[in-house]
C-alpha cells in the first residue's frame, strides 16, 4: 500500500482501468439505465434545493461566491455593526435582479439568500444591483435586512441538516419524504482544537448513539465518527500516544453501537492520516467484545492512489475477524486542501489523483473489487446517476449493499430504486446547530457545485446526456492516462524558471522515524579560530582581491555556481537539519523548513540574475548603441542572525555573489558550525576560495567588518537598535563611498480579528504565528487584536489550544515549542514574563531544565503598551470595538514598525481597507503570519523594520549591483552604414 501513496498517476490509473472498462454491450445497458435516472433526476428538480441553487447561482459567479461567502459567516457574528457590513459587502453590488424570479424555490428566489424578504418585496426592487439592498434598507431598516438574511441562513439550515439535535433528526428520519431511506447521522463540528472540543464531541456521539437506540423506529440507522474531532493532536509525530487513546474510544463507542443495534461507521479523513486511521479501525475490529458484530465500518476515499489497497486491507480484515465490514466508498473529501499541502510542502508526488475522471475510474475499480469480496458489505456513495447505473449493472439481481447520499442532495435519483426495485439507500445526514452547518455546507456546496461534478453539470442546460454519460475509462484513455495538465507535480511549481525545492512528509511514519534517527548524527564541523580585528581586515584583503576576477566571470557561471549549491545542500539535507537542531534548538519542521528555504534562495537568484544581469539595448538615435548593464559593487559584509542560521545566512551570501561581489560573511555567534557547513558546500560548488570568506565571532568582528572602507555594501538582518549602529558606520568616515545597508530588522507585529473570522481557524493561525519557532522568527505574532465581541470565545479556545501544545527537545518528533537560543535570552525573557504575571490569560507548562520560555498570553489595555520587540514565545492581546477599525491601524502604524501583521476577516472591504492602510512590508490574510515562501511572499519590511528590497523578491538583487551604460557612436569610422544600406520599400 505504501508504494502507491505517491506512485506516478499513469502507472497507478493503468492498473485500475482494466476494472472500469466496458464492453460496448453493458454500456448500451448503463446508458439507457443512467438516461432514466437522469430523467427522475430532472423531474425532482422542483423540490431539489441545492440543483436549483447551482441553476441560479454558479458557483465561479460573483453572486454565487457573494452568497457562500455569506453563507460561512453570517451566522457567528455576534454584533450588529459587523453583520450589517457582511451583508453590505456580500450582496450590496451583485446582479440580484438577474435571478429574481428565475426559480421556483422559496429559498432560492424569495429568499435570495442574500436580501431574502419575499418574493413581492424582491421583486419590487429588481434589477437594481446596489440600488436592490439601499431601496430595502432604505424601507425596511438595517435590523430587519439583518433579521431576514439570518432568516434565510437558518432556512437552507432547515433544508440541509436533518436536525438540530439528534431527536430532531430522529423525527425528521420518519418523515414521508424520507420514508424508506434509512440514515447515518453525523455530528456536525470541525476537527478537534482543544482536549475539552474533543471530550465534547465523544459525548455528542455517546449521546446520539444511545438516542438512535432508544428511538421506535431505530432499524438500520447508524452513526458516523470523526476520528479527528476526539483528539486534537490527530497527527504522525503523535501516533503513539493519539492511536491507542482514539483506539480505545472507537472501541468504547462500538460497543454501546452493537449493544443497541446501531451501525458504527468510522468517516474519512486526509490521505495523511490513512495508516493512523487503518491501525485504529483494525484494533477496534480485532477487539474481542466486539466479535462477531457485522455493524461497524469504514469509509474509502476513491480519490486517493492507494484506495484499491484499502479495499483489499478491508477485506483481509473482515476474513481475518470473521465479519462482514461496512465499507462507505466515497469520491473524496479534501482533494483541493491535498493538492495545496502537497505543493506547500514540496513533496514529490499526489496522494490522489488530479482529474476528475481518474477519480471516478479508481471508483469504479474499486466498487467491483468491493462487489466481489465476501466479507464486505459495499455502500456506495455518489449523486452520479451514470455511476449507480453502472453499479446496479454489475450487482444484477443482488441487493446486498447500498447506495448512499448526502442528506439534502440528489433528490430523485434513488427514490424509485428504494421503492419500486429493492435497493437499499442511506442518508449521510448532518445534525447540529446552523451555526456548525455552515463550514460543511460551503464545503459539500464546492464539491458538488464544482464544474466537473455531475450534480453541476446536471443542472447546467448546456451540458448534454452525452456529456453527463460520457465514459471514464474512455475519457482518460483519450488523455493518455496523464495527469492534469493544469495541476504540475510540486517539483515543477514554478516552471521553467526553477525547481521548487524538496520537502519530506513527516506525515509518513516511516520517512519520520528515518528523520529522527538522522537527526542524531550530527557532522563536526571544523571552525576557524574567533576572528580578531586583524583578522577581519585580512579576510576583507583576500575578498577585495579576488573581486575584479570574480566580477568578470559570466553571470551563467555564477548563476550556476548557485544551482550546485542548491542541489549539494538538498543532498546533505539531513546533515544541515540535524546541524539546525542541535545548534540552533530548531525543531524537525523548522529544519526542513530552513533548509528548502535556502536552496529556494540559491534557484531564484540564479533564475533572476540570468535575467536582470543580461546586458539592456536602449534605445536612441540612429548611429549610436546605448546599453546598460549591472555589475557588483565590491566586497559585500553579509552578517546573518541566529534564529535561520541557514536560509538567511545562505540567501544573504548567494546574493551578494550572483551580482557579482566578493563577500565576507559573519554569522551569528551562536551558530557559527551551521554557517561553515553552508560556505564548505559552496566553495564544493565552485565559488572561489577568495570570493566567499568567513569571519567567526561577535559585537567587535562585526564592528571591524562594517567599518573597513573596503566594504562597499552590507546585507545585515537583526535588531533595529545594531542596525543602526552599522548606519552611523557607513556613514562616519567622511572619505568612505556612500554604500548600501540592506537591513531586515524586528516588528512588533499584529494580527487583527473581527467578529466574521472563523474562531477555529483563528486559533490555529495564532498559535503558530506566536509560537512555533518558540517565537523567535522576525515575522512572529506579537500582538494579537481581537474584536472584543469575540474576544472571551476566542481566548478561551486560545487557552486549549495552548494545552495541546509540547513543549521539549527540539530533536522529538513531539515538539512544537523548543527551547530559546540561550541563557541570556531565557532570563531576559522570563524577567519580562514574570513581570507581567497579573496580566497573564494563560500560559503553559515547561520542563524544568533547558532554556525553555512557557507559551503565554498577556493582555494589555492599549496597542500602544507595546513599545519593545519581545523574541520568544510571548503573546499580547488587545481589544478593539467594532466601528474602529482605521484607529486601531493607526495605532499599529504608530509605532513605527512594519514588518509583518495579520487580518483575520470575511470582509472583502475590511480587507482591501487593512491593505490601503497598513504600512507593513507582508500583509497575510486568513492564513498564519510566518514562513514566507521564496518568490511568492518576498520578505521585507519598512520603517523601523527594514530598508528593502525584499528577500526572496524580484528586485532584491539591485540593491547588491551598480548600474553602468555604456554608449558608442556607430559613425566615427566615417559615417552611418546602417542608415545608408537601408533600402527603399517596394512599390506596388
Amino acid at each position: 500500500m505504501r508504494a502507491l501513496h505517491r506512485a506516478p498517476e499513469t502507472q497507478v490509473l493503468n492498473a485500475l482501468l482494466p476494472a472500469a472498462r466496458l464492453d460496448s454491450a453493458s454500456r448500451d445497458r448503463i446508458n439507457s439505465r443512467a438516461l432514466g435516472l437522469i430523467a427522475d433526476l430532472r423531474a425532482a428538480q422542483g423540490s431539489g434545493w441545492v440543483n436549483r441553487f447551482l441553476q441560479q447561482y454558479r458557483l465561479n459567479t460573483q453572486e454565487g461566491i457573494a452568497l457562500l461567502s455569506l453563507a460561512e459567516a453570517f451566522l457567528r457574528v455576534p454584533d450588529a455593526d459587523t453583520a450589517d457590513l457582511l451583508i453590505r459587502d456580500k450582496i450590496g453590488g451583485a446582479d440580484w435582479g438577474a435571478h429574481t424570479g428565475q426559480s421556483d424555490s422559496l429559498l432560492v428566489n424569495s429568499a435570495t439568500w442574500g436580501l431574502v424578504l419575499t418574493r413581492a418585496v424582491v421583486g419590487d426592487n429588481a434589477g437594481g444591483r446596489a440600488s436592490v439592498l439601499k431601496n430595502l434598507i432604505a424601507r425596511s431598516g438595517e435590523p430587519f435586512v439583518r433579521q431576514a438574511v439570518g432568516a434565510a441562513m437558518r432556512m437552507m439550515g432547515q433544508i440541509f441538516v436533518m436536525g438540530r439535535t439528534i431527536d430532531e433528526a430522529l423525527a425528521r428520519a420518519d418523515d414521508a419524504e424520507n420514508r424508506g431511506f434509512t440514515a447515518s447521522f453525523d455530528m456536525l463540528g470541525e476537527a478537534a482544537r482543544t482536549y475539552a472540543d474533543g471530550a465534547r464531541y465523544y459525548d455528542s456521539y455517546v449521546a446520539a448513539i444511545a438516542a438512535t437506540g432508544k428511538h421506535s423506529n431505530r432499524i438500520g440507522h447508524s452513526i458516523s465518527v470523526k476520528l479527528s474531532a476526539l483528539h486534537p493532536r490527530y497527527e504522525t509525530a503523535h501516533a503513539a500516544k493519539c492511536v491507542p487513546e482514539l483506539t480505545g474510544m472507537v472501541v468504547a463507542l462500538a460497543r454501546q453501537a452493537a449493544g443497541l443495534g446501531i451501525g458504527l461507521t468510522v468517516d474519512a479523513e486526509e490521505t495523511e492520516r490513512l495508516d493512523m486511521s487503518l491501525d485504529i479501525i483494525g484494533a477496534a475490529a480485532r477487539a474481542p467484545e466486539l466479535a462477531g458484530w457485522d455493524g461497524f465500518g469504514m469509509a474509502a476515499q476513491a480519490y486517493g492512489k492507494r484506495a484499491s489497497a484499502v479495499i483489499d486491507w478491508a477485506q483481509a480484515l473482515g476474513a481475518d475477524t470473521k465479519r462482514k465490514l461496512t465499507v462507505r466508498l466515497v469520491k473524496g473529501a479534501y482533494w483541493d486542501s491535498e493538492i495545496k499541502r502537497t505543493q506547500v510542502e514540496g513533496l514529490p508526488d499526489y496522494p490522489l489523483f488530479t482529474r476528475k475522471s481518474a477519480t471516478d475510474v479508481s471508483y469504479l475499480a474499486c466498487a467491483k473489487k468491493m462487489l466481489a469480496s465476501p466479507n464486505l458489505y459495499p455502500a456506495f456513495a455518489t449523486h452520479n446517476a451514470l455511476t449507480v447505473a453502472t453499479l446496479a449493472e454489475w450487482a444484477g439481481d443482488r441487493r446486498d449493499f447500498e447506495f448512499q447520499r448526502l442528506h439534502g442532495m440528489g433528490e430523485g435519483l434513488y427514490e424509485r430504486m428504494v421503492r419500486e426495485q429493492g435497493y437499499h439507500c442511506r442518508s449521510y445526514a448532518p445534525v447540529g446547530g446552523h451555526r456548525d452547518l455552515l463550514a460543511y455546507l460551503v464545503r459539500r456546496l464546492l464539491e458538488n457545485g464544482a464544474n466537473s461534478s455531475f450534480v453541476h453539470q446536471l443542472a447546467d442546460a448546456n451540458v448534454s446526456d452525452a456529456d453527463l454519460l460520457a465514459d471514464p475509462a474512455m475519457k482518460i484513455l483519450s488523455v493518455g492516462v496523464t495527469p492534469h495538465p493544469s495541476i504540475p507535480l510540486p517539483a515543477n511549481l514554478y516552471g521553467e524558471e526553477r525547481i521548487n525545492s524538496a520537502g519530506l512528509d513527516l506525515a509518513d511514519a516511516q520517512q519520520l522515524e528515518a528523520i529522527v534517527h538522522a537527526m542524531t548524527k550530527v557532522p563536526s564541523v571544523k571552525l576557524p579560530p574567533a576572528s580578531n580585528p586583524a583578522a577581519v581586515a585580512k579576510a576583507i584583503g583576500v575578498a577585495h582581491a579576488a573581486f575584479p576576477a570574480w566580477d568578470a566571470t559570466p553571470v551563467a557561471e555564477r548563476a550556476a555556481c548557485l544551482d550546485r549549491l542548491a542541489d549539494l545542500m538538498e543532498a546533505q539535507r539531513d546533515e544541515l537539519m540535524a546541524l539546525c537542531v542541535d545548534e540552533a534548538k530548531k525543531t524537525i519542521p523548522d529544519s526542513i523548513a530552513e533548509v528548502r528555504e535556502a536552496v529556494d534562495f540559491c534557484r531564484y537568484y540564479a533564475a533572476r540574475a540570468r535575467v536582470d544581469f543580461a546586458t539592456i539595448a536602449l534605445p536612441g538615435p540612429t548611429g549610436e548603441r546605448n546599453e546598460l548593464h549591472l555589475a557588483g559593487r565590491g566586497v559585500f559584509a553579509c552578517i546573518a542572525p541566529w534564529n535561520f542560521p541557514l536560509a538567511i545566512f545562505v540567501g544573504q551570501v548567494v546574493a551578494a555573489l550572483v551580482a557579482g561581489n566578493t563577500v565576507v560573511a559573519k554569522p551569528a555567534p551562536q551558530t557559527p558550525r551551521v554557517a561553515a557547513y553552508a560556505v564548505a558546500l559552496a566553495k564544493q560548488a565552485g565559488i572561489p576560495d577568495g570570493a566567499l570568506q568567513l569571519v567567526i565571532g561577535g559585537a567587535e568582528a562585526g564592528a571591524a567588518l562594517t567599518g573597513d572602507a573596503r566594504v562597499m555594501g552590507v546585507a545585515f538582518t537583526g535588531s533595529t537598535g545594531t542596525a543602526r549602529a552599522i548606519a552611523r558606520s557607513l556613514l562616519d568616515d567622511e572619505t568612505r563611498p556612500l554604500v548600501p545597508l540592506i537591513a531586515e530588522t524586528g516588528g512588533l507585529n499584529a494580527m487583527i480579528v473581527d467578529s466574521t473570522a472563523l474562531p477555529e481557524q483563528v486559533v490555529v493561525d495564532v498559535v503558530t504565528s506566536a509560537f512555533r519557532s518558540a517565537g523567535q522568527r522576525c515575522s512572529a505574532l506579537r500582538l494579537l487584536l481581537l474584536q472584543e465581541d469575540i474576544a472571551d470565545k476566542t481566548l478561551e479556545m486560545l487557552a486549549g489550544a495552548m494545552d495541546t501544545l509540547t513543549v521539549g527537545a527540539p530533536g522529538d518528533p513531539r515538539t512544537d515549542v523548543g527551547p530559546v537560543i540561550d541563557k541570556a535570552a531565557h532570563d531576559k525573557l522570563e524577567a519580562y514574563r514574570q513581570s507581567m504575571k497579573s496580566r497573564w490569560i494563560h500560559t503553559t507548562s515547561v520542563p524544568p531544565e533547558g532554556n525553555f520560555v512557557a507559551p503565554t498570553a498577556i493582555r494589555l489595555d492599549k496597542i500602544s503598551d507595546m513599545t519593545s520587540e519581545w523574541f520568544g514565545p510571548l503573546l499580547h492581546v488587545v481589544t478593539w470595538k467594532a466601528g474602529t477599525l482605521d484607529a486601531t491601524i493607526a495605532a499599529i502604524n504608530a509605532s513605527g514598525y512594519g514588518l509583518t501583521m495579520g487580518l483575520h476577516s470575511r470582509i472583502a472591504s475590511t480587507s482591501e481597507r487593512v491593505q490601503s492602510l497598513a504600512r507593513v512590508g507582508n500583509l497575510y490574510i486568513n492564513r498564519s503570519m510566518i514562513g514566507a515562501v521564496v518568490g511568492s511572499q518576498p520578505f521585507g519590511g519598512e520603517g523601523l523594520s527594514g530598508t528593502g528590497f525584499k528577500a526572496g523578491g524580484p528586485h532584491y538583487l539591485l540593491r547588491f549591483a551598480t548600474e553602468r551604460t555604456v554608449s558608442i557612436d556607430t559613425t566615427s569610422a566615417g559615417g552611418n552604414a546602417s542608415l545608408l544600406s537601408i533600402e527603399d520599400a517596394a512599390t506596388h
